[in-house]
């Protein structure tokens, strides 16, 4: 039985537990999960740690009404991620649509380029710290920061309580 569809974005160093974590509790959930790769550069991928992973579809395929989830996973992937006009497109249109929009890590830099953080609460990497309060977040040193439906984690270790976030807005849908 289907819980609804999340997009997990994917590119080449992405931070490998910030990507299989989530796509394997979301599947777990009841979830079907799309990994969704930049347009030319896939369809196969390799994690900072070596982890291969095959996108499922590209960015210039998928509609961002068709997901309930979008989450983009940290490492270096967001540096390559944020420079796709589609994956801003599907984040921004999943923000402004008040579907639950997920980042952790260095994903933060793809919120940033997709615009409206301004006045939201968020955590990251502690790197980009002063690249979210430059466009207007609130940043705060936490494992895991919800404001509505966007959701963001720090680091590997926040993963369980990043997860959880998730899954709990998921079910108040």
């Amino acid at each position: 039985m289907s819980n609804g569809r999340a997009c997990v974005f994917v590119d080449q160093d992405y931070q490998d537990l910030e990507l299989w974590y989530p796509v394997l509790r979301l599947r777990e959930a009841g979830v079907e999960v799309d990994i969704v790769g930049r347009v030319g550069t896939g369809p196969n991928y390799t994690g900072r740690n070596g982890y291969p992973c095959t996108a499922t579809t590209d960015s210039s395929i998928v509609r961002d009404q068709d997901y309930a989830i979008v989450v983009i996973p940290g490492g270096w992937a967001p540096d390559k991620l944020r420079m796709d006009d589609n994956v801003l497109h599907i984040v921004r249109r999943a923000m402004a649509g008040k579907r639950i929009v997920a980042a952790i890590c260095h994903a933060g830099s793809v919120l940033i380029s997709a615009g409206g953080l301004a006045g939201r609460h968020v955590t990251s990497w502690p790197s980009i710290r002063d690249d979210l309060r430059a466009a207007g977040a609130v940043w705060q040193d936490a494992e895991v920061v919800v404001d509505g439906q966007l959701v963001t984690s720090r680091k590997p270790d926040d993963l369980p309580a990043f997860l959880a976030a998730i899954l709990r807005l998921h079910g108040e849908r």
